[in-house]
């Protein structure tokens, strides 16, 4: 399907239609974005995509609405907005479009459900607030996106279109940020896995880089692990590992005896030449070279198993 068009309604603007023209403007650049409540528009046609709007959810007549009677739910009886719709049909080829390989096309097309389209659909229902984010309720997407809207009294009968447009701009960022996001995620898990079988029994995982690693070893049932190990841009950075994804405790701090010592005073009390920094919070620390790096983690991994007798 190539529409020649992609109809919208016209006036003020929600999130949910916002975030599926970013979906559609990227598959179909060549199309022209209508936004209009006129019933010529507004009904299917062979040439059109219709969102949130046209009063039916009909994937053959290209028509992807929510909110007539009867309106679509996801399994859980979750409602879709406009934007659920368009993701669950058009997500996989957008994802394609930003060069996300088929080994990571499911998980991050879900991913990206659960966590950036489920909330927006909610809200667009009415069966989430932003309200309920606190003091930030004004600083969520939908509600930043809405402030784009032209005041009251502007007078310009093109406003509103103009302002659209720059939140389809604004949300666009966001969207490719979220998925490149999530995309890395899967490609950080792939290669921290890839190292957890490497290194077998040992209490210290040594990365290529610095990248997200708990999921993965969470993932992995690696409970042993006690240390991560990656180099970084002029040095080397070993740390801990959060017990939980939230708060800050650690499988094993770094030893008490290093806490916010850097330098020399650092290399004294370790006995290792190149160890240059232990932060004071014992969660990371730092080292001039992979073996200065490697030998402090293995001082810590005797600290904290003496600790945990």
């Amino acid at each position: 399907m190539s529409p020649k068009f992609l109809v919208t309604h016209s006036g003020g603007f929600h999130a949910d239609e916002v975030l599926s023209s970013v979906i559609l403007m990227q598959l179909f650049p060549e199309a022209q974005l209508v936004r209009s409540r006129a019933p010529e528009w507004i009904t299917a046609g062979a040439d059109r995509i219709v969102y949130d709007v046209g009063g039916t959810y009909d994937v053959a007549s290209g028509i992807f609405d929510h909110h007539q009677r009867g309106a679509p739910q996801r399994d859980d009886g979750q409602p879709y907005s406009s934007f659920g719709l368009v993701w669950k049909h058009f997500g996989r080829d957008y994802l394609a479009a930003l060069s996300v390989p088929a080994e990571f096309m499911e998980p991050v097309h879900a991913a990206f459900d659960a966590g950036f389209v489920l909330p927006i659909d909610l809200v667009d229902n009415g069966a989430l607030s932003p309200d309920s984010a606190g003091l930030l309720a004004g600083l969520t997407l939908p509600s930043l996106l809405e402030t784009l809207k032209p005041v009251f009294d502007e007078k310009d009968p093109e406003a509103t279109d103009r302002a659209f447009h720059a939140a389809v701009g604004i949300a666009r960022s966001f969207v490719e940020a979220k998925i490149g996001v999530i995309h890395a995620k899967r490609r950080a898990e792939a290669l921290v896995l890839t190292a957890i079988a490497s290194v077998g029994d040992g209490r210290v995982l040594e990365l290529p880089t610095g990248m997200p690693f708990r999921a993965a070893i969470v993932k992995a049932g690696a409970d042993h692990l006690l240390f991560v190990v990656h180099p970084r841009e002029t040095d080397w950075c070993l740390t801990g590992i959060r017990r939980a994804e939230e708060g800050f405790e650690l499988r094993a701090d770094l030893p008490a005896a290093w806490a916010g010592l850097s330098g020399r005073e650092l290399e004294t009390v370790t006995g290792i030449e190149g160890a240059s920094f232990c932060h004071n919070g014992r969660f990371i620390a730092a080292a001039k070279t992979r073996d200065a790096a490697l030998a402090l983690a293995g001082l810590a991994v005797v600290d904290a198993e003496r600790r945990s007798i």
